[in-house]
């Protein structure tokens, strides 16, 4: 993304703040709903970018095409139902992404739009996808692994994928940046591609 011209670069930044701002609130928005108010005490449960932003993660977003932003924190002591709450409150995020990516689908596809924004909508679209499956990967802490007690019982396991989750995700994205193998881009690359083509052909 770097490596793009300035003037599509400027589009690119609003793009990455958006989805990943909306990301987290969806987080946030959906574990007051189901009890837990943490997030909005924290100023958590709104659209502003700087009280989601996380600089490491934006910028891993912008020079290698993966990133995050702040946890948003959850206390399960305040979910009715910890193991199925949390879920939700982790499929949010990726929910969000997805429609938003629907909805700049619909505009991208549309006879009425102007030429000059085609290629701002398929970045739109395109991070929002990418952020989507990104965050997919059953790896902590990425929101697919709070899917993993669906199928995984020992607490142990659970723990230790919880606290080793990070290094392996760091690691993951080191070796891809010294040796420039798209081994994350292995792993989402044909969803992305699948979903793209399903929204804008």
């Amino acid at each position: 993304m770097v490596t793009l011209p300035l003037e599509l670069q400027l589009i690119l930044l609003p793009c990455i703040l958006f989805a990943l701002t909306v990301h987290e609130y969806a987080h946030a928005k959906v574990a007051y709903l189901l009890g837990d108010n943490t997030a909005y005490y924290q100023n958590r449960m709104n659209l502003n970018p700087l009280n989601h932003l996380d600089p490491i993660g934006f910028f891993v977003l912008y020079f290698v095409g993966f990133g995050w932003a702040k946890p948003v924190p959850v206390n399960m002591a305040n979910l009715s139902n910890p193991r199925k709450d949390m879920m939700l409150v982790a499929l949010a995020g990726p929910a969000s992404n997805i429609v938003l990516a629907v909805g700049g689908a619909l505009i991208y596809n549309s006879v009425f739009i102007s030429d000059q924004f085609v290629q701002g909508l398929y970045f739109f679209i395109y991070i929002n996808v990418l952020l989507a499956m990104f965050n997919m990967i059953p790896i902590a802490p990425l929101d697919g692994s709070r899917i993993l007690p669906l199928f995984i019982r020992d607490p142990r396991t659970l723990y230790q994928i919880e606290y080793y989750g990070p290094r392996i995700l760091l690691g993951l994205i080191f070796i891809q940046l010294i040796t420039n193998i798209p081994i994350i881009w292995s792993i989402i690359g044909f969803p992305v591609e699948l979903i793209l083509s399903l929204l804008i052909g």
